[in-house]
């Protein structure tokens, strides 16, 4: 062979050689300056899907509003076993490359793709999947052949590119970093801090080794290495994280060999956002701050938009989402921007409360309930109900239901729509009996009546003075009644209202100790109409206006309602923080209103409150991921009562709880201290309230079904004070037994100077001086 064979030969195998490096790095370059790849902005801004936190005011996280559940911890908060697991496992020569690994490269070129040996495993480095998770590829599918192979490969040399960018501007502490926040664990957790919280019920930095390797061996593969969904390919898949940890020097043999020994135990946390702490007080905060400036066609009522049009101005929270810009000007976004918000909720007295609701309906009121229920003509609804009532309640069921949005976005008809609720399905059902819920086949039609019979219950607790809302329930259990009672629901308020229209009376001057006659008073409306309330108690007495508030007295209501107006009331009402419409006609002092538990609530907060009435808050600051305050929210307050006023009616409203109807707390409930409240109960039976109020605490209970022809026959069930007070009790039971959220029975109400409570002797109830019988 001659020498210039031999040189022919050697120009084709060094051809031969270069040709792919050259191609390769002619493609490089190509992708460098045509491709899109992110710029050194966009890398250090990467587009990011962070979780927003609803911290409660005990630090305790009550939830996440998010996309993707990701929140952004720090590399000071990552243990080193856990960044010594992800390096071991992922790329273990992760300190010694710039973000392409071309020993990894070639094994996988050589042993996996030629060989066909998998366990080589990948030839990605962390750079690399870091890059890959921050800016996810597109669908690479194509009909036409090879298409799909060149669009591969050109995604892998952006991707090539984008990790050397991210070496050159980031430290290898911030890329693993960066990485450990960006990877999917699963269960819907995204990032580190999510991830330990998920499946261990921990921050990052308190991971355990064998802890660590578990959740690193979730990374390739969430589903298939889930402790909580295959335990056993699990515990395979973390002993050999472990078995690398040994390998790369982090472990010794006789440390590797110690934890694979240890068993896993997770803690599995439910990610649904139906369930959970608060999730009343979570979907109302949301649509609290994505609220829209009202707009008058959206309204019944002038009244209802005037007071949203005020809560538009004043509240720097409602509609917080379209009135705060970042510097951009973009609005912020809830499921992406990673906001701390912090509420004034106390997670203690939320979960009692919520406890309070569920052993009192599901032990007790909905058994009762369900006993008259058997003997209904048309169940669930009341027997004399009109057919036309019915009807629209069913058709109202119908049309407020997911098969129906569902099947008239599928395009389908009317009349397939009202068919398909008469045809039997299998469906799962609520039930207060474990675990919870019933499978059973049922006709759509059915299901509607079945959960009309089940009875709602609304509930709130607001501190004194603040106006802090400590606890919110809007209902009985948030994954199958999603309604919010508290805020959104409006019902008859029946004797609750009175203390309003007392509280008028002692602004006019008049005192606790005034006497009446017990009779039935007429009411002359227009021309030679009357109305006269009802009331079984009218026997000729002379009674005081105590006795008449702690006994819901209609006639000395309506006594009142004679001396002062409905018109008189009605400014009460809206000095004490009512905003709802509120027709000013004589019934309005047996409660003929229709309220919201969150606006009566807040009001009788006034009376523990000095006459001062307080707006709700509920959120005290907003801070943006990196901890900068964005908004803080500080308490609003005017005072609506006088000083002697006020306390005039601490002392008859702690009638109504020490010997008037409110009497159960102090006899079943076993509560002492200083209480005071009032019961009320509409017509019918179809609500049923309890609000009452310590020196430090105010809570108010709602109980009632969706709609107002489904209630109790009995009164003796039907009443506030079976209905909606036992909640009260039984949470305040709770709060008492805990000890440490500042409410105890040695609190008291502060006495105005000068302000005398006394009526003398001559006022008696049973032989007891009403000021013996009043104030203990």
């Amino acid at each position: 062979m001659t020498d210039k064979t031999v040189n022919r030969i050697l120009k084709w195998l060094w051809g031969i050689l270069l040709a792919p490096i050259a191609l390769l790095l002619l493609m490089l370059v190509t992708v460098w300056f045509f491709a899109d790849i992110p710029t050194i902005e966009e890398l250090e801004n990467p587009e990011s899907k962070l979780a927003t936190q609803v911290i409660a005011e005990d630090g305790e996280i009550l939830t996440t509003y998010h996309i993707e559940n990701r929140t952004f911890v720090s590399y000071d908060e990552l243990p080193e076993n856990l960044v010594q697991a992800t390096v071991a496992t992922e790329d273990v020569r992760f300190y010694r490359h710039s973000g392409i690994d071309f020993k990894s490269l070639g094994r996988v070129l050589f042993k996996t793709l030629l060989m066909r040996n998998s366990s080589q495993g990948g030839g990605s480095t962390i750079t690399q999947q870091l890059a890959k998770t921050l800016y996810p590829r597109r669908d690479v599918r194509s009909k036409i052949p090879g298409v799909s192979q060149m669009r591969m490969i050109w995604i892998k040399l952006k991707e090539w590119i984008t990790a050397i960018k991210l070496e050159r501007n980031y430290t290898k502490e911030e890329i693993v970093n960066m990485y450990l926040n960006a990877v999917f664990f699963g269960s819907n957790s995204y990032g580190i801090q999510s991830a330990a919280a998920q499946f261990f019920d921990k921050k990052p930095i308190n991971l355990k080794v064998e802890e660590s390797a578990v959740l690193v061996g979730m990374i390739n593969k969430p589903t298939r290495y889930n402790p909580n969904i295959n335990p056993d390919k699990a515990l395979v898949r973390r002993n050999f994280i472990l078995s690398q940890m040994e390998k790369a020097g982090y472990l010794t043999e006789a440390e590797r060999d110690s934890i694979q020994a240890i068993p896993i135990k997770t803690y599995e946390r439910t990610v649904d956002r139906t369930t959970g702490v608060a999730p009343y007080f979570r979907d109302m905060l949301r649509r609290t701050m994505y609220a829209e400036k009202p707009r008058r066609s959206s309204y019944d009522t002038r009244e209802d938009f005037r007071a949203d049009s005020l809560l538009w101005a004043d509240d720097p929270l409602y509609g917080w989402i379209n009135k705060t810009r970042k510097n951009d000007g973009s609005r912020y976004d809830l499921d992406r921007d990673g906001l701390r918000i912090y509420t004034t909720i106390n997670f203690k007295m939320q979960k009692f409360a919520e406890e309070a609701v569920a052993e009192h309906l599901g032990k007790t009121l909905q058994k009762d309930f369900n006993r008259e229920l058997k003997y209904r003509k048309s169940f669930p609804f009341s027997n004399g109900t009109p057919q036309k009532v019915m009807d629209v309640a069913m058709k109202q069921g119908r049309s407020w239901s997911d098969r129906t949005r569902n099947m008239r976005r599928a395009g389908m008809s009317e009349e397939a729509i009202a068919k398909s609720f008469t045809k039997p399905v299998q469906m799962r059902l609520f039930t207060w009996e474990k675990p919870g819920y019933v499978d059973t086949v049922m006709t759509p039609d059915d299901s509607i009546r079945y959960y009309k019979s089940f009875l709602r219950a609304a509930f709130m607790a607001i501190e004194p003075g603040t106006g802090h809302v400590k606890a919110y329930v809007g209902g009985p259990n948030y994954r199958y009644f999603k309604y919010d009672n508290v805020r959104q629901g409006k019902r008859q308020v029946g004797s609750t209202i009175k203390p309003y229209l007392y509280a008028l009376a002692m602004e006019y001057g008049m005192t606790p100790c005034d006497q009446v006659v017990n009779l039935p008073q007429v009411i002359v409306l227009h021309g030679d109409n009357t109305w006269t309330p009802q009331d079984p108690h009218a026997d000729g007495s002379i009674v005081d206006l105590r006795w008449g508030l702690a006994h819901s007295s209609n006639s000395v209501s309506a006594y009142l309602m004679k001396q002062l107006g409905p018109d008189a009331m009605v400014r009460m009402m809206r000095k004490m923080g009512i905003s709802s419409y509120v027709e000013p006609v004589p019934s309005l002092c047996v409660g003929s209103a229709d309220l919201s538990v969150f606006e009566m609530v807040t009001a009788y907060n006034t009376f523990p409150s000095g006459g001062i009435y307080t707006y709700p808050i509920f959120v005290t600051r907003i801070e943006d991921r990196e901890g900068n305050v964005l908004s803080q929210f500080s308490d609003r307050a005017r005072e609506a009562l006088q000083e002697r006023a006020d306390y005039q009616m601490i002392g008859m409203m702690q009638g109504v709880v020490d010997g008037g109807t409110g009497g159960r707390l102090r006899g079943r409930y076993g509560l002492r201290g200083q209480i005071a409240g009032k019961t009320g109960t509409t017509n019918d039976n179809s609500d049923g309230w309890f609000i009452g109020y310590t020196p430090s605490i105010t809570a108010g209970v709602w109980v009632g079904a969706e709609d107002r022809y489904v209630h109790f026959t009995s009164t003796a069930l039907g009443q506030g004070a079976n209905m909606a007070l036992p909640i009260w009790g039984i949470w305040m039971k709770k709060v008492l037994a805990d000890g440490t959220l500042g409410v105890s029975e040695s609190d008291r109400f502060v006495i105005p100077e000068g302000v005398s409570t006394a009526c003398g002797p001559s006022s008696t109830i049973g032989g007891t001086t009403l000021e013996e019988y009043y104030f203990e």
